[in-house]
């Protein structure tokens, strides 16, 4: 196992952030993962102001919505008209999406304009070019790219994909999705065919609150996938559970969340399983400008913008949510996270630090006082 490599997140004086269109969003970090120690703490309290600046950025801009008219951003006016016909929602909701898009976008370009950040695909190392690839679906006759991130409704996304190109009837089918193949990815092309799709065609990716997406992860890979338990969960159990470093007979579908958070904490970000890999890892916005970065708190209307924009068909729609499936609630993720020891959770944070700064999320709140409640 690579220990995991320290990596310096503080932020120097912009070098000239890149300019584009407000739905640009430009290039993310490219990332290591970060030692448990704590030469981290200043680039982390760095990062911490960036979150919260965002959020009070969006509180004021919210709070200046119920008072006064503000200019919408670029692409305001057709991305909302369309919304409203297609979906009758309430300006006041499309706003509010509108306005973290913006925040999002200001963030990202200014992380990405760092002269530390990677500036295209080439800069980054090989293995996390491989990562990138590897993520990246790829639609030809709709010309565009999407990178997909497991746990934030991929599933969905790549039946979308494999309507599109044919190999599936419609959406709804009731079929086991295979996440291989009738579909193109960006790695199984030349590096000039590369080049070409990353310049010209429409890029997108989905974000989701870091810790949801790990809750999701946790609870459905050592819960129900007898695989994961097998793989990581006994090894995890060996490692971390007194007695059991020796124990062979270790079934691996008892492993707390604690002790996840304890094998993360041991994990180099470039190397982790794709399902609990940092967003940042996996899409690399700093190194890919992706036209549109959608979220899984607003996956409806996000997704409909997008098969507007690729220019669907009109029977293509985005999947509804499979009736197996368990979301992750806010008590749920208040209870998991208020259960976990302290320590393990301020060392967590870090391993996600740009997922919650280039998104925009605010930490966790797991005071005291929030938890008792």
């Amino acid at each position: 196992m690579m220990p995991p490599r320290n990596q310096d997140f503080g932020l120097k004086k912009p070098g000239g952030a890149r300019s584009g269109s407000v739905i640009n969003f430009r290039k993310t970090v490219h990332s290591g993962s970060l030692r448990r120690s704590s030469a981290v703490l200043p680039s982390v309290l760095t990062f911490a102001v960036i979150v919260a600046s965002g959020g009070l950025l969006l509180m004021i801009e919210k709070g200046m919505l119920n008072s006064m008219e503000t200019p919408p951003p670029l692409g305001y006016s057709k991305r909302s008209g369309y919304l409203r016909q297609a979906r009758n929602l309430d300006p006041a909701v499309d706003a509010e999406s509108q306005i973290l898009q913006e925040i999002r976008n200001r963030t990202i370009r200014t992380m990405c304009g760092q002269k530390n950040m990677p500036h295209n695909v080439w800069s980054l190392s090989p293995l996390q070019r491989k990562t990138l690839l590897q993520h990246i679906l790829v639609n030809d006759e709709h010309r565009f790219l999407y990178c997909y991130v497991p746990k934030v409704a991929c599933s969905n996304w790549k039946r979308v994909l494999k309507v599109l190109s044919g190999a599936l009837e419609n959406v709804d089918v009731n079929i086991k999705m295979n996440h291989k193949s009738d579909l193109l990815f960006l790695s199984s092309l030349k590096p000039e065919e590369i080049r070409y799709r990353l310049k010209h065609y429409f890029k997108f990716m989905f974000v989701r609150e870091p810790m949801e997406r790990l809750l999701s992860a946790y609870r459905n890979k050592f819960g129900e996938i007898k695989a994961y338990q097998e793989k990581y969960g006994a090894e995890i159990i060996r490692r971390y559970r007194k007695g059991h470093a020796k124990d062979t007979a270790v079934a691996g579908d008892d492993v707390t969340f604690a002790e996840f958070v304890r094998y993360l904490l041991d994990e180099d970000v470039d190397r982790m399983n794709e399902h609990w890999m940092p967003i940042y890892n996996l899409c690399q916005p700093c190194a890919v400008s992706y036209d549109f970065i959608g979220s899984y708190e607003h996956l409806e209307s996000d997704a409909d913008y997008v098969l507007q924009r690729i220019s669907a068909p009109p029977h293509v729609h985005f999947p509804e949510r499979q009736t197996w499936y368990k979301p992750v609630t806010k008590e749920t993720l208040h209870y998991y996270l208020c259960s976990l020891p302290q320590k393990l959770l301020r060392e967590l944070l870090p391993k996600y630090i740009l997922d919650f700064s280039l998104f925009t999320y605010p930490f966790p709140n797991t005071t005291t006082e929030y938890c008792r409640h």
